[in-house]
């Protein structure tokens, strides 16, 4: 048995992980982080028998995700339940950052991927902080990924069991110091289990929708976000294919991403897609699919979990979240930069992103494309 802080966010994954951790006779201390506008009434512990604390009250919204008052609440209510000791934490100050990122990136022409900076820098970076001060030697997430074990008793990480809410790739910013000490307890789990089990335990969260947005910015609101955060107003560019033809014009790069197809605002006859963007002209590129092939992408800020054998080495390679992994050959570089040759053309590779190699299920690291 180990005290083991978890991060909560409200959903059935981190409900069940709580029961699990609980089940399995380990000393629960749940958390839920205050990233943006939740309100104090729900972020208040309540009445909970083993103590709670709330934090500072402030204008908020209902609206859902990770600052939403219904996930505190539902977060909160869960703890009660399982009679284990529960903290809302203010994060903001630690989260302003991540959301500067993520504008200044939109801004740059390159597409963020703010889970991966908060895994990195929040749930598996500052919570060990706050594991530290009461007492606890490990940190807990609902992340769907697992750890497993070298034959020499070292921890790795795995994907999770089930294939399609594998949570994996946005997780190998985790520094590899960090791997003993987190725990993943329903990686080991497919989805429909988890809530078959949320059922069973009876908590209030089991029939609760995932939620698929970034946490901190509504749907479809991402530019007006991008704007409002930088004090950026709408700035124009001309929309032109491969080939130099202007077919129309936009109201800001900070709406467009690598491959996309929907929004562009444009009717050309045929599908064709966002294949460039440019900061410096602020001019969008289109094209058809065959345009978005790459056999070969950079990345820098790398980072391992485990060492590859030998350099280059073959690896399966993801270059977003829900890509399938492809088949290449990947060269650490001088700088802490890599370099990845696919066997076959992938489409949509995307400044900004992240690459991440695996060795069959286990994550072998990976680092943000160029």
């Amino acid at each position: 048995m180990v005290r083991v802080v978890l991060a909560m966010s409200g959903g059935v994954d981190s409900s069940v992980a709580a029961w699990l951790l609980r089940s399995q006779g380990h000393d629960v201390v749940g958390l839920f982080m205050r990233h943006g506008d939740a309100r104090y009434a729900a972020c208040s512990a309540g009445t909970g028998a083993r103590g709670t604390m709330p934090i500072e009250g402030g204008p908020g919204s209902r609206r859902q995700g990770c600052c939403g008052v219904r996930d505190a609440d539902d977060a909160r209510r869960v703890a009660e339940q399982l009679d284990i000791p529960f903290y809302a934490i203010d994060m903001r100050a630690d989260f302003g950052p991540i959301m500067d990122y993520f504008a200044d990136e939109y801004l740059a022409a390159r597409t963020p991927n703010p889970c991966i900076v908060c895994n990195q820098r929040l749930k598996f970076g500052k919570l060990f902080e706050y594991a530290a001060a009461v007492g606890a030697t490990h940190v807990a997430t609902g992340h769907h990924a697992r750890r497993g074990e070298r034959s020499d008793g070292r921890p790795t990480l795995l994907r999770g069991l089930d294939p399609t809410k594998d949570q994996s790739y946005a997780l190998f910013g985790i520094g590899r110091d960090r791997l003993q000490h987190i725990l993943l307890p329903v990686g080991e789990y497919a989805k429909d289990e988890i809530r078959a089990m949320a059922a069973r335990a009876g908590l209030r969260t089991a029939d609760k929708e995932d939620s698929q947005e970034i946490c901190f910015v509504a749907p479809g609101e991402h530019a007006a976000f991008v704007r409002a955060r930088r004090g950026a107003g709408r700035r124009s560019g001309d929309v032109v294919t491969v080939d130099g033809r202007v077919v129309g014009t936009h109201e800001g790069i900070e709406q467009f991403t690598i491959g996309q197809r929907r929004g562009l605002g444009i009717a050309m006859g045929e599908p064709f897609f966002v294949v460039r963007i440019e900061a410096d002209t602020h001019r969008v590129v289109l094209g058809r699919r065959s345009d978005l092939a790459r056999t070969e992408l950079t990345a820098d800020r790398c980072n391992w979990l485990e060492t590859p054998a030998g350099n280059p080495f073959e690896a399966d390679v993801k270059i977003r979240y829900n890509a399938r992994p492809a088949t290449a050959v990947a060269e650490r570089l001088p700088g802490g930069r890599l370099r990845v040759t696919f066997r076959e053309p992938v489409h949509g590779v995307a400044p900004g992103q992240a690459v991440v190699c695996y060795r069959s299920d286990q994550v072998l690291g990976g680092g943000w494309i160029e």
